[in-house]
């Protein structure tokens, strides 16, 4: 179910080959080690473990999340219970769509939900069908973003998510609405084993985004990191594959190359990763 990876990682044509080295040994060992937990396997997601309820805990014992009116959370399994404590803390909850391929952000509030809701609200599907949905046009502050990972480097703040290219996205449409500044905290809640300290920072991409704080079952980490956080979006470097799945993005490129008269560039074409498998 993971294979795709290994070929991936192989193919010396590849400017991302690298990336999926690590993934795949993080998948492998989260796995090999039962320290992951439902959905499995692991591979091509963010991986849900064991201990995630006790790294979204300290995470929310952090300052910048106690200060926090609204919070960025991803969809994924590992941080259901960040989303938990931010709706359940009063604070608003800004989740993607997942994949972005059915809207493009949701957002709640506690008084939106009632006790026997709340806890559905904080999953993908309950997202969507509680959440207000909103558009670019929304004018909204986002005081911290947390973030999903697969592997990330406790010196640096380098991050690898699982290879979609997502993350970045929203990240950069956050920053096109002016939701977000390079001073926006950036968190990620993993497993201990999935800190790795061979993430080239000179390989990454423009578009990567970094993380400020690592929480894990045994400790929280200021990574302080130097590698510069996105300033928006990178058109030049998004692939027309990746383009024809997201229909808000097609809109916006429409809409500014309508309003400035010019073309946009486009990134070169890729050949998409595999999503993930649950066993049967």
């Amino acid at each position: 179910m993971a294979q795709k990876s290994v070929s991936e990682a192989e193919n010396p044509d590849d400017p991302k080959a690298w990336k999926w080295v690590i993934r795949k040994r993080v998948w492998d060992l989260m796995e090999a080690r039962n320290i992951a937990q439902f959905p499995r396997p692991v591979h091509h997601r963010i991986p849900n473990f064991i201990g995630a309820h006790i790294a979204a805990n300290k995470l929310s014992e952090l300052e910048v999340f106690k200060e926090a009116e609204c919070v960025k959370v991803n969809p994924d399994t590992p941080q259901k219970q960040v989303r938990f404590l931010t709706l359940n803390g009063g604070k608003k909850l800004l989740t993607p769509q997942p994949r972005l391929r059915t809207g493009f952000f949701s957002i709640l509030e506690y008084s939106m939900l009632d006790p026997s809701t709340i806890k559905e609200a904080c999953t993908s599907v309950g997202v969507a069908k509680y959440g207000r949905p909103i558009g670019l046009e929304e004018k909204i502050k986002v005081d911290l973003i947390v973030i999903g990972s697969v592997a990330v480097d406790p010196k640096t703040g380098a991050r690898l998510g699982k290879g979609e290219g997502f993350a970045e996205l929203e990240y950069g449409m956050l920053r096109y609405m002016g939701a977000i500044d390079d001073s926006t905290p950036v968190v990620t809640s993993v497993h201990d084993e999935q800190l790795t300290d061979d993430i080239p920072i000179e390989k990454l991409l423009v578009h990567d985004v970094p993380v400020d704080i690592i929480c894990t079952p045994t400790r929280v980490i200021f990574t302080n990191t130097p590698i510069p956080k996105p300033q928006g979006i990178y058109w030049d470097k998004l692939s027309p594959e990746k383009l024809s799945q997201i229909r808000i993005l097609r809109e916006l490129k429409s809409k500014i190359e309508r309003e400035t008269g010019q073309k946009l560039p486009c990134g070169p074409s890729e050949k998409l990763p595999p999503t993930a498998q649950r066993r049967r």
